[in-house]
């Protein structure tokens, strides 16, 4: 059954002119694959056009904000706040899991996928707000719903990369710089699997898997924080 999106406005705040701008925000192109008779496109070109809102948006913030910061701490924060675990923190917040329109299979996934799916999903919802309403609601929204999350993110660090992070910690604590060793690849060349160790002290912390070294190094240097407890 369809959602009733009267109900997400009223969480809003927000009265759409244009209803079917709002349904299609939550529309993702799985959905009318089982759909076909529904005359609507999925929500990847608003979210197109909600990414470069939210970046205008974030950036004219961040630059009011942190008169001190240089440019390239106020890009490591921008981009901290406009990553996909951030903003599908932001999406869950405001209850935007109960509004989706996804495919059958695409439901069922409550992990990574969803995340992203959320992630996406909060964009392409900027995108139809700034098109019904104009720049000024899109940043009331982003402001009232993203914004108050850079206070922990500084906090924590989370504007540092995984491998940023453990690479200070391992200094700080450990005084060695932490070196990374693939372990495994697989698959065929255009669908490879990488395999990545990261070792201190020629000691392995812990593994990680990616479709890149780069991404695996990362997912290993997470899972490293985790095991020494520096997360």
């Amino acid at each position: 059954m369809k959602p009733d999106f009267t109900k997400f406005e009223e969480i809003l705040g927000i009265t759409f002119k244009n209803k079917a701008l709002l349904t299609q925000a939550f529309t993702h192109r799985s959905y009318l694959n089982e759909h076909r008779d529904i005359e609507m496109g999925h929500n990847e070109r608003l979210e197109f056009l909600g990414d470069a809102v939210i970046e205008l948006i974030v950036t004219e913030y961040l630059y009011a904000k942190y008169p001190d910061k240089t440019e390239g701490e106020l890009t490591s924060y921008r981009s901290a706040l406009v990553k996909a675990e951030t903003l599908s923190e932001a999406a869950s917040k405001i209850g935007m899991n109960d509004f989706l329109l996804l495919s059958k299979g695409e439901a069922k996934d409550l992990g990574r996928a969803r995340q992203i799916i959320l992630a996406n999903t909060i964009e392409a919802l900027i995108g139809s707000i700034f098109l019904d309403q104009g720049y000024d609601i899109a940043k009331y929204f982003i402001s009232k719903n993203i914004f108050f999350l850079i206070d922990k993110i500084i906090e924590d660090q989370m504007w540092l990369d995984a491998k940023s992070k453990f690479q200070e910690r391992a200094q700080d604590k450990e005084g060695e710089t932490p070196l990374y060793k693939t372990v495994k690849e697989e698959g065929p060349d255009h669908d490879k699997k990488f395999t990545v160790g990261v070792f201190i002290h020629n000691e392995k912390v812990a593994e990680g898997e990616g479709k890149s070294k780069q991404e695996a190094e990362q997912e290993a240097a997470k899972h490293a924080l985790k095991e020494k407890g520096w997360a």
